[in-house]
């Protein structure tokens, strides 16, 4: 039998046949996607916070790259970041030394909220109320404040009314637990995002977090509802992503967006300096997809959540 020379296995094999090469086309189309994608704003500011009591899950990565894909197509975005940690802070590159005015300053002594807001050096259109390690001792002190599950929702209120222009979108980072300072952002929130990884136990504590969810709808904020989930941290090459894809769709499937994100070390390597993955690197696989995912958040806008709850709320009073 002759086996075939060289050139001629050369000839056999292509470059655009391999998994790389189709991973990297389906990439430069979702960009060319991305760049031609019509996307108009609402005209009112939505609230969204970003919350899940189980850590890990890219809650914070979350809610700062998809602010940062929001400001980049034109929404101006206010982050508010209510984690002691201030993870949010520093990817947006806002200073938050234990000096700087911050959230504690508005929860605690009732600061202005404009008064606290800094621009994001990332982009004019994003904006961050940072967070300072005093916060961390704000669930304690909140417990004898008066209307101490209003504080966030008031301070917002009156920062939204008296701004010059306006805020299209604000997004809450929560901190990894359902304390006081997360009942202040459920209360000031119209809209609840939750990032799910894309791993075992990924449902894990997430009745629990709705349940607190529909106690906030009974008996502070009517309003709030569960409009968004979002896939993280996603590796299509393993059975249980797609597993966990699969069963998280089942169960919530008007919530799901189409968009996932995928597992990036972009992604993870922005943070340490002191940036987006927008910012860091636009162009990588785990930007486009908080790319896809923000264009996807702002083209629903939320309001067919809102009737669908409405509804079923109605059903059950009669």
């Amino acid at each position: 039998m002759k086996q075939p020379d060289e050139a001629e296995a050369t000839a056999s094999f292509s470059f655009d046949d391999t998994p790389l090469a189709r991973e990297l086309a389906d990439l430069s189309a979702r960009r060319r996607v991305l760049e031609s994608a019509d996307v108009k704003m609402s005209g009112r500011t939505r609230v969204l916070t970003v919350s899940n009591q189980k850590g890990g899950v890219g809650k914070t990565t979350t809610a700062v790259n998809i602010a940062a894909a929001m400001a980049s197509v034109g929404a101006r975005v206010l982050v508010i970041d209510l984690d002691p940690q201030g993870n949010a802070s520093t990817a947006l590159g806002v200073p938050h030394t234990a000096d700087i005015p911050s959230v504690y300053d508005v929860l605690i002594d009732e600061f202005p909220l404009a008064d606290i807001v800094q621009t994001s050096p990332e982009s004019p259109n994003l904006l961050c109320a940072p967070s300072t390690i005093h916060l961390a001792g704000a669930e304690i002190e909140l417990v004898s404040q008066v209307a101490r599950e209003h504080r966030l929702r008031t301070a917002l209120d009156e920062y939204l009314a008296a701004v010059e222009e306006r805020i299209d979108f604000v997004i809450i980072d929560c901190p990894p637990s359902l304390g006081l300072l997360t009942i202040n952002a459920f209360t000031a929130a119209s809209e609840l995002l939750i990032p799910i990884q894309c791993e075992y136990y990924a449902l894990e504590g997430l009745s629990q977090l709705l349940g607190t969810v529909r106690m906030i709808q009974k008996h502070l904020n009517p309003a709030l509802h569960l409009s968004t989930i979002l896939l993280t941290m996603y590796d299509g090459r393993t059975r249980l992503a797609q597993q966990v894809a699969e069963e998280v769709r089942e169960h919530f499937a008007g919530e799901v967006l189409d968009s996932v994100i995928p597992r990036s070390v972009r992604v993870s390597e922005a943070p340490s300096f002191g940036q987006t993955v927008i910012a860091y690197d636009g162009q990588s696989a785990g930007a486009v997809a908080y790319r896809e995912a923000a264009v996807e958040i702002i083209r629903r806008d939320g309001q067919s959540v809102v009737r669908a709850a409405d509804e079923n709320n109605s059903g059950e009073e009669s």
